[in-house]
Parts: structure tokens; sequence; C-alpha cells
């Protein structure tokens, strides 16, 4: 069996040397080059070159903003108009949540209904879940409501519901539209993959800053781009579902004489349903992780909460409403999963009996909601959670984190210290020295080592584009920030994944772990880091790590477990020790998911760092915040790019090299 680094794609001895001593040399001498020639092109992209594309963006949307017309309308006239429909929906789901309903009557506003009571909509989930699944999923989906209660988020996790119940079937709807029509249409199909990879790459933070510029600042605002956010999922996963419903029952539909709309609403995309739920989960949790972000033009809820927290250094009121977001989270993503894995069968319904015999549930959820109703002008604590029953924890993890800070501080202060000495700083001297120019070279000869000459144009192109706006010097603090990051994070996740494919009790803790590190709002990662590390590049890695750190262990076990067992037979035949066929068989079969899996991890650290940029890190996610703070369009919208052609340029590099493993595998022809 050959070794690991037989599987590595291009490994050429020289060419990787080369490239590598030649690059440290510049970047340590870059500065003697650009003193003894005096050309200082070298280290900085020449101004009078520079592409004034943020000058441009800026100019075209404020153009779209006072100027453009369709004839009938203008476009300003446009957005309102899909802020009016999206506010309509969502200023009902308000009131019946948490406002109530009311009319205006002169300068007052009179209350016709109050909305319904924390116990009518903790029992209409509950009923939703014993649908949908059992009494097991109904109690979970009820405990983690209930908790929401009794912990004093009543009230933010209802606004940040009624956000979740606009934008989920806004965002599922408008992904299987558009599913459908790349689906028939497979110019169509070619045309939108390219958009959809750009929507997934490019910061969340930089979808606020047109928006915001477009829609201005509140509720809808935030709404347009969470919907904007979470949607491009679904349309991938509807394309696939389609794709995958089988020729035979496609057959069928034809037999029977269906059109092509009936062939589509009524027998493909029923049979493609459970697949698309899986979208519809993920529309859920992108909507969630989107609340806290989104908090910053106008979204409230549980995000502003978190929000605002981190900017008063609250710890405990952070904690307290990042796990209230991820209590939410838990019940909203298990319920989706049951209705996508439910059956028409799972619940049989004798039809001659009586509607509510037939309807337990429903007529369950009517009747107490009329009784809470009622009875809410007597007991007010029907209506509403009494505050004199909620737990606060906020003092029980401020005085933690408080007595953490006091006994180790100077223990996190030697750690900071000696990983800022000797890794963070020399890796950052390291990026920050690489001229423009080599970089672009660099960039171009590995993309044509991994992939060819298609990799090492586009490769090439973005690189130098990325100069070419005057961001060479925050895209090397972006990927030396990111470099760091995933490697720790590999570093810690492939051994933890790899352990955890071995042994089904690790494998239990670790997933556990890992499942709570994934709905934990990424906001929630930077109030701790902050209080133990204060801000700067260190707590920014900290943060990213764990947020990323993921896919690294998910894949590391899925390619140990996935191992053909006659492979491993056959070693332990011939006589290997457990150590060998590890190191000799397992990962070397397993090279391609850990490329994948590093590919992931990298995609969560740039998507991290860019709201790290509020712990004080100095790369491109502050480029994008400032220009959130300031509405500049031109700048949010050029960082942002920025961001997405490094994204980019990591997946195409690392999915060619995944690819040219596969294929000396005998895995792929």
């Amino acid at each position: 069996m050959n070794r690991l680094h037989a599987y590595i794609p291009g490994r050429s001895g020289w060419f990787w040397l080369t490239l590598f001593v030649v690059t440290w040399a510049l970047s340590h001498y870059s500065w003697d080059l650009y003193k003894g020639l005096d050309a200082r092109w070298i280290i900085k992209y020449p101004a009078a070159y520079l592409l004034k594309a943020e000058t441009a963006i800026s100019q075209f949307m404020q153009w779209l903003v006072e100027d453009a017309t369709f004839g009938l309308f203008t476009f300003r006239e446009f957005t309102r108009f899909i802020a009016w429909l999206i506010e309509l929906p969502y200023d009902f789901m308000r009131d019946l949540l948490i406002d109530g309903f009311s009319v205006g009557l002169g300068n007052q506003a009179v209350e016709i209904a109050p909305s319904l009571s924390w116990i009518a909509v903790i029992v209409t989930l509950t009923a939703m879940a014993h649908y949908a699944r059992d009494w097991k999923l109904a109690a979970l989906v009820g405990g983690c409501f209930l908790y929401l209660a009794v912990f004093g988020q009543w009230q933010s996790a209802m606004v940040t519901l009624a956000s979740v119940l606009i934008a989920v079937p806004i965002g599922s709807v408008g992904g299987l539209l558009l599913g459908i029509l790349a689906y028939r249409m497979p110019a169509f199909e070619a045309m939108l993959r390219p958009i959809l990879d750009l929507m997934q790459t490019v910061p969340v933070f930089a979808y606020l800053v047109p928006i915001l510029f477009l829609f201005g600042f509140g509720p809808v605002a935030a709404l347009v781009a969470t919907i904007i956010y979470a949607m491009p999922p679904m349309v991938r996963v509807t394309i696939v579902a389609l794709h995958g419903v089988p020729s035979e029952i496609r057959d069928v539909g034809v037999m029977v004489g269906c059109t092509k709309r009936q062939m589509m609403w009524k027998v493909i995309v029923p049979s493609a349903a459970p697949t698309l739920m899986v979208g519809v989960n993920q529309v859920i949790m992108l909507t969630l992780n989107m609340v806290i972000i989104a908090s910053m033009i106008g979204a409230g809820g549980l995000g502003f909460d978190v929000l605002s927290a981190l900017r008063r250094l609250d710890i405990g009121g952070g904690i307290e409403a990042g796990l209230a977001i991820v209590v939410m989270a838990i019940a909203l993503d298990r319920l989706s999963q049951a209705f996508a894995s439910r059956t028409a069968d799972t619940h049989p319904v004798d039809p001659d009996r009586n509607v509510v015999a037939r309807h337990p549930w429903l007529a369950t959820v009517l009747l107490v909601a009329i009784c809470t109703y009622l009875l809410s002008g007597i007991l007010p604590g029907v209506q509403s959670y009494p505050d004199a029953a909620t737990i606060s924890t906020g003092s029980i993890w401020s005085d933690l984190m408080g007595y953490i800070n006091v006994h180790f501080f100077d223990t996190f202060e030697a750690v900071k210290t000696v990983f800022l000495t000797y890794l963070l700083l020399p890796i950052k001297r390291f990026f920050t020295g690489i001229p423009w120019a080599w970089g672009i070279i660099a960039m171009t000869l590995i993309g044509w080592r991994m992939g060819g000459i298609r990799l090492a144009l586009l490769t090439g192109a973005m690189t130098a584009l990325i100069a070419a706006v005057g961001l060479w010097d925050k895209a090397m603090i972006t990927v030396y920030l990111c470099g760091v990051s995933v490697l720790i994070a590999s570093a810690i996740g492939i051994p933890l994944g790899i352990f955890a494919a071995q042994n089904d009790t690790t494998n239990r803790v670790v997933g556990s772990f890992i499942d709570t590190l994934q709905t934990l709002p990424s906001f929630v990662y930077l109030i701790p880091v902050v209080m133990l590390f204060r801000v700067g590049d260190f707590s920014a890695m900290i943060a990213v790590v764990l947020y990323a750190m993921a896919p690294a262990v998910r894949y590391a076990a899925h390619g140990i477990r996935n191992i053909d067992p006659q492979l491993i037979e056959a070693g332990l035949v011939s006589g290997c020790t457990p150590r060998q066929v590890l190191w000799r068989i397992k990962l070397p079969m397993a090279v391609p998911e850990l490329l994948l899996g590093l590919n992931q991890t990298i995609m969560l650290a740039l998507s991290m760092l860019v709201i790290t940029a509020l712990v004080g890190t100095r790369d491109l996610g502050q480029e994008v915040y400032i220009a959130l703070t300031k509405a500049n369009s031109g700048q949010g919208i050029v960082a942002g790019l920025a961001v997405a052609f490094i994204a980019i340029i990591a997946d195409r590099t690392l999915s060619a090299a995944a690819n040219r493993v596969r294929k000396n595998m005998g895995l792929e022809r």
C-alpha cells in the first residue's frame, strides 16, 4: 500500500519547494527591494491603475434609487412595493404572536383582540410536533418553547419567530420555483449556478449594505436580506431532488396522460417531497443564523439582544439570548426534519368519525386559544408569562466569567502571547509581505498545477481583481487569519473525527459537541472569547476555530467510516498493526473526504472572519463592517466580492485536488 503522500495531487517536490522558497524570499525582502529599487509598486498596487469599482457601484446604486424607471413606475416604487408585500404578512404575524390586533381611532390605537397567549403558542407547536412524529418530539418542542418563557426570552423569541415564519415560506417557495425553472431549462440552470456560488460565498454582512441602501432601516429590510441569504440551498436541493426522481415514476405519469403541468405538480414534486423538505430545513437554519446579523439593520428579537449584549460586553445577557436562539433552532430543526420524514399513514384517520375525533389536536389548539383568551382578562399570567416567575441565568454566566478572569488571567495571557509570538505574527508577516504581482503569478501557477489552464485563468483573474481594487493588504490579512484558523481547526478536528469513527462512545460524545457548535449563532462565540482574551487577532482566531471546526470532524469521520472493509481486512491479514492500518490504508483512502472537509472548513472560516471585524481585526471583514455603518454600498459590495473571490479560489482549487486524488486512487475516471 502506498504511503499517504503518494496520493497528494500534483506532488512534484521541486515545484512546491521552489514556489515556497521564492514566495518566502520575496515576502521577506519585499521592503528591501522597494527601498533599493525605489519601486513602490512592488509592495503597493499603483494608484493610477486602480479600478474605480467602488465609485462605479455607488453611483449605480444611487442611480437605481433616484433615477431608474421602468416606465409606469420607478425602481424606488418597485422596492417599496416588495417591502409592502412582505410587511403585510409580517405585521399580521407579529400581531398574532406578540403585539395583538388593534385599529386606529383618531390619534389612538384601540386593541380589538390580544395576541395568542404563550400557552396557546406552546400547545400549537406541541400539536404540530405530535402530528409530525410522536409524543417524544412533542415533549422536546414544547419543552424548548417553555424554556423561552421561563427564562424571560419570550417577547424577543416571538419577534424572531415572526421573522422566521415569514422568511421561511418565501425563501422555500421562491427557491422551489427557481429550482423547477432550472430543472426545465438547462440553459437557465447553467446561468444560475455561478450566481448561486457567488451568493453562498459572499459574506452575510455584504448582503446588508445594498439592502440597507435600497430598502432602508427596519425589519422589512432585514427580512429581505434573510430571504436572499437563505434561498440558495433551497434552489440547489430542488434541482437535485427533481433530477433524482426515478424514471419509472415519470413513465407512470406519461402513461396516465398527465400534461406537463400535472406531471410537475402531481407526480415529480410530490415524489421529491422528502428531499425538498431537507431544503426547507436548511432554509430554517440559515434564517435563524441570519437573525443576529440582520438585527444590525432593524430585525429586532433575539438577534438584537445578542448584538446589544456584545456591544455592552454583557456576557450573561449575550449567552442567555444566544442559548434562546439555540433552543429555538433545535425545536424548529427537529420539527422540520419530522415533517420531511413523515408519511401519509403515520396517523391514519377514520372518515366515519366526527370532525373533533378526526382532528383532536386541532380541536385542542382551538379550545386552548379560546379559553386563554377568555381567562386573560381575569388572570394576566395566562396571556403573558408572569415576570415574577421568570428565571435568569445571566448573573451566573457573568460570575463564572469573572471568576475565570480573576484566577486564570495570567495563564490566558501567557497562552495568547505564545500564539502571537510564535505562530500568528510570523505567518502574518509572511502573507502581508507577499508582493501583489508575485501573488497573482503564484496563484495562477497553483491553479494550473491543480486543475489546468481553466482553473489557472480563474485563480489568476480573481487574484488580480483583488489587487486592482486596492484591497491586497486587507486580503492578505484575511488569508493569514483564515489560514491559521483552518490549520488549527483541522489539527483538532481531523484527529477527533478519526477517533470518533473508530469508537461508538467517542462518536456520540463528539457528535453532541459538534451539534452544539453548529447550532450556536456565530455572534455568541465572540462574547466569551472577548471577555477572556480581549480584542485582536487571537480572539478572532479562537472564535473562527470553534465555528469552523465541525466540517473537519464530520468529513474525517465520514471518510474513515466509508472505507471498504475488505481493504482493512486485507491489511490485517497481511500483518499490519492497527497503527499501520490507519496510516497506510485508512488515511490514504480518506484523503478525498479530508480535502472536502478542508474546503468546507475554509468556507465557514471566511464567513466567520467577516463577523470577527467586531473584535478588532483589520481585514476585509472590517471593510464590509465599515461600509455597513456608513451605508456605503460600493465599498461593501467590493469588499464582499473580494471575500467571495478568496472563497471561490479555495473551493475550486481544493475541489480540483480532491478530484485528482480520486482519479489517482482509481475511484473516478
